[in-house]
């Protein structure tokens, strides 16, 4: 009896199983897919959120720094087509001896302002970090920020009144003689500038308390095991580790010093005697007060090209965007 042999099945090589099997199609996660352009609706979206706020810098910033750097070449006086006079604004602005004059102003109240600010701010921020944590006192602290500078110097102006301001009253009644604050050459830009400290001094406290918060306690407690005192702590520790946070401050502090205005606008008006016609307070009387826009522009591409140079140097002395915490 035969019997009939049947082939033995044929082999499959191992590594052609296992090629086979890698090759089946596995469900793509989350991360794939978007890597493979699944996520291409959140770039739209984003696009969207940000439209508004892109808008709003080409409207009112780009477009009128470009028109006002272009209006710097012209005459203009809102009555007639501007004219192009190429550089004669410039040439006229470095022999204007008012301009030299009111820039001087300007640097000597950014002196004042920075210089008084900065100590008391962080003064003030040191303390608010190492004796206290109480939200209610920070707001305190913050609370003449909250007012307007219109509304902050005509306060001041009434209480300094050299006749009838609280201020004043308070000096006679010492039975010193009364101080012309607003009204004295040698008084006026030191008055503006303790107005203008006073209300933003907590601002600039808050921003150094929230740098301040960055620096871990394990290093105060460490230095205060090895009988550190806290005038050491302070200079060791909290400067050096504070000074990125107090680079951009003072970077942003001196930009707002120098756009000074609307203080001196309702207390001095410039005066007396120019004794506080600040940069800006002379483009605007040039601009709307005499119609010379494009001698107040180019001053104004001059105030920039001055802020910007100003800038670039505080960040590179100041090593704004290196930190020494590891």
């Amino acid at each position: 009896m035969s019997v009939a042999s049947s082939s033995p099945p044929s082999r499959v090589p191992l590594r052609e199983v296992k090629e086979s099997k890698g090759t089946q199609t596995r469900p793509k996660t989350r991360e794939v897919r978007e890597r493979d352009g699944g996520g291409r609706g959140d770039g739209a979206l984003a696009a969207l959120f940000i439209a508004p706020a892109m808008l709003g810098f080409l409207v009112f910033l780009l477009w009128p720094t470009l028109r006002g750097i272009w209006l710097s070449f012209t005459r203009y006086n809102l009555l007639t087509p501007a004219e192009w006079v190429g550089l004669d604004n410039y040439v006229r602005m470095v022999n204007d001896p008012i301009f030299w004059d009111s820039l001087w102003v300007t640097v000597e109240y950014v002196v004042i302002n920075i210089g008084v600010q900065t100590v008391a701010a962080l003064a003030i921020a040191v303390l608010l970090q190492r004796l206290t944590q109480s939200s209610l006192l920070r707001g305190i602290v913050l609370t003449p920020y909250l007012m307007s500078n219109v509304v902050a110097g005509l306060v001041w102006l009434w209480m300094l009144d050299t006749q009838l301001g609280i201020g004043n009253e308070i000096i006679s009644g010492l039975g010193v003689d009364r101080i012309p604050f607003l009204a004295d050459e040698t008084w006026a830009i030191p008055t503006i500038a303790l107005i203008n400290v006073w209300r933003h001094v907590g601002y600039t406290a808050l921003l150094l308390f929230a740098g301040l918060q960055a620096i871990p306690n394990d290093m105060y407690e460490a230095a205060r095991v090895d009988g550190a005192s806290e005038w050491r702590m302070f200079w060791r520790i909290t400067m050096p580790l504070l000074r990125p946070v107090l680079a951009v401050v003072l970077i942003m502090t001196v930009i707002g010093s120098f756009q000074v205005f609307d203080t001196v606008a309702v207390t001095t008006a410039g005066g007396p005697a120019n004794a506080t016609n600040v940069l800006q307070f002379y483009i605007y009387g040039s601009a709307f007060g005499r119609f010379q826009f494009g001698y107040a522009s180019a001053m104004s591409v001059a105030l920039l090209v001055v802020l910007s140079a100003i800038t670039v140097l505080q960040y590179r002395l100041t090593r704004a965007g290196q930190s020494d915490l590891g």
